[in-house]
């Protein structure tokens, strides 16, 4: 099983696709810094008027926990493309080789296989956070510094202490991984009904856009089934930096998530071992 998932684990590097999804987590992330380091204290003082209007505000307000939270904010929402380039193509993409066959005559049961595919997705996935947190966390305040966080909100803001900080971001990219695999199972699932990678790629973002779509429009025909769907749950890292915590708001998403993903992955594993792969 450890030299299967190395072999997964080793294919997934191995593609130039996998390196792309870094340069653009990378490149991302550079234009927002240059951008908030150019002009930074007029993006943060348009939207501090009213506070500073109330308050007398002072220190280093623009520090490398604003700017990451800022990033986050912009890229927790695209990065579900650069997760689906990976899982959409881990089944797809042996039947489109025609390795898959090949595979399936090894002695591995094809519910291990799929296991082993999930799990190296989720590899994946894990160390795509892991570069986001680098160079969104740790590259910010080294550009930007650190002091006290202001979140700003539509209807408030909330300050939290310098040592108060980082735990919390430390939970907000645990809660990005499980909102990330969620997808990656997703892609997983799609990728074992089809022969080619690019339409469970564009499957796995359509659905989230269309998730996204419904409730962005807030109609009150859809509230009914928007708390059931999984994209608003995504976005639950942001209540790490509420005061207080909403712990139960936080708990109730990441089971959602979690179910999601579970029911993708049996989901997976039933109709791949029973799809006639001599066809």
């Amino acid at each position: 099983m450890i030299q299967i998932l190395r072999i997964e684990i080793y294919k997934i590097f191995k593609r130039p696709r996998t390196y792309i999804s870094f340069g653009i987590v990378l490149a991302i992330t550079l234009v927002i810094q240059l951008a908030l380091f150019s002009d930074g204290k007029e993006f943060l003082g348009f939207f501090m008027q009213g506070i500073n209007e109330q308050f007398d505000v002072q220190g280093n307000i623009l520090n490398g926990y604003l700017v990451a939270y800022v990033i986050l904010h912009s890229l927790l929402m695209q990065i579900p493309l650069l997760v689906a380039l990976v899982a959409g193509d881990s089944l797809a993409g042996e039947a489109n080789l025609g390795t898959l066959r090949l595979l399936l005559t090894k002695p591995i049961s094809r519910t291990k296989l799929v296991l082993m595919k999930f799990l190296s997705s989720f590899i994946y996935t894990l160390i795509l956070i892991i570069w986001l947190a680098i160079v969104a966390l740790f590259v910010s305040m080294l550009l930007f510094g650190t002091g006290d966080m202001i979140n700003i909100k539509s209807d408030s803001f909330v300050v939290i202490l310098q040592n108060d900080v980082m735990w919390r971001y430390l939970l907000a990219f645990c809660f990005a991984t499980l909102a990330m695999t969620t997808i990656a199972s997703l892609s997983l699932l799609l990728s074992a009904f089809a022969d080619n990678a690019i339409g469970p790629i564009i499957s796995t973002m359509g659905i989230v856009v269309v998730m996204t779509i419904l409730c962005n429009l807030q109609l009150p025909v859809f509230n009914h089934i928007i708390p059931y769907l999984f994209t608003p749950h995504m976005v639950g890292w942001k209540g790490f930096f509420d005061d207080p915590i909403p712990y139960a708001a936080i708990g109730r998403s990441a089971i959602t998530l979690a179910a999601y993903t579970i029911v993708f992955l049996a989901a997976t594993i039933y109709y791949f071992n029973k799809k006639d792969i001599k066809s």
